[in-house]
């Protein structure tokens, strides 16, 4: 959510750099003024973006809970999850799945032609991450890939159009979840050789995969100064990306291959931090230059 915030104020304003841009915006609903802002009309495609961030990963976290379903209920990690602690049925999940991917399209649609007719892309992306664990360790790739659709997609869903520099955002989420999905899939090396299950962890061991995941970092923290550099933006980013990088930094330092006990620490306080920090300050250098 925090990126796909930062990719719809990245659409508010014109912010004057150069970029390589591709004009597909064909708009049912609501386009952008370049003439003036109707702050009313910001804060409606604002909710609809939302709405749809929700509904996508609703439908995801769904799917996944299905689909790995028995998977989970082998794993002692995984077996207080909702359907292997029968709290709710598998079917149940499924509808959810449905029902969620169905108002998503329908949302996508609300906003403007193009979030419409790749709203189905993108639901292959995120549905499809599921069924990567059984056939390639660059399973975490995948799930970076389809968190990376946030902030072009909001990007889109302001401008109708394609641009260079909500892209190296995109990369950044990539190689930003790549890199902690690693981290917290150490925790299932040995269930994942058992059942046959691919991880980087399984694959290469720990040691070898910690490192994957410090490169993957080193990557992200490249792409948000590549970003900050191409965008031009003012000293508020500048402290965002020191927060952001100094936050994957830490995580790195507090997970060892022989001691994974501050696993979460690392993956949900330090990540959470991490985006929402960085979110803050990028949103409020966009909107203080605007």
């Amino acid at each position: 959510m925090p990126f796909a915030l930062i990719g719809f104020f990245l659409g508010v304003p014109n912010r004057g750099f150069e970029v390589v841009q591709w004009n597909l915006n064909k708009t049912i609903a609501w386009a952008p003024d370049r003439t003036g802002v109707d702050w009313r009309q910001i804060w409606l495609k604002l909710f609809l973006v939302i709405f749809c961030m929700i509904l996508a990963r609703s439908a995801a976290m769904a799917f996944n809970r299905y689909l790995d379903r028995h998977f989970d209920g082998r794993n002692p990690r995984t077996a207080i999850r909702e359907i292997p602690a029968g709290i709710i049925s598998a079917n149940s999940a499924l509808v959810l799945t449905v029902i969620s991917s169905f108002l998503f399209i329908i949302t996508c649609y609300f906003i403007n032609r193009i979030c419409f007719f790749l709203s189905p892309v993108a639901l292959l992306v995120v549905l499809g991450y599921s069924y990567t664990k059984r056939f390639t360790p660059l399973c975490h790739l995948i799930l970076g890939l389809g968190l990376s659709l946030a902030p072009i997609g909001a990007y889109l869903a302001m401008t109708g159009y394609f641009s260079l520099l909500p892209i190296f955002f995109s990369l950044a989420v990539i190689f930003w979840v790549s890199g902690f999905d690693i981290i917290y899939a150490l925790q299932d090396e040995e269930f994942d050789k058992s059942q046959k299950l691919y991880s980087m962890p399984a694959w290469l061991g720990k040691s070898k995969a910690l490192k994957v995941s410090e490169l993957l970092h080193v990557l992200s923290g490249l792409c948000v100064v590549a970003a900050g550099i191409l965008g031009g933006f003012a000293w508020l980013y500048w402290i965002g990306v020191v927060i952001f990088c100094g936050m994957l930094i830490y995580q790195h330092s507090i997970v060892k291959p022989h001691d994974l006990k501050k696993v979460n620490l690392a993956f949900m306080t330090a990540n959470g931090i991490a985006s929402v920090v960085f979110a803050a300050f990028v949103i409020a250098d966009i909107l203080i230059h605007y």
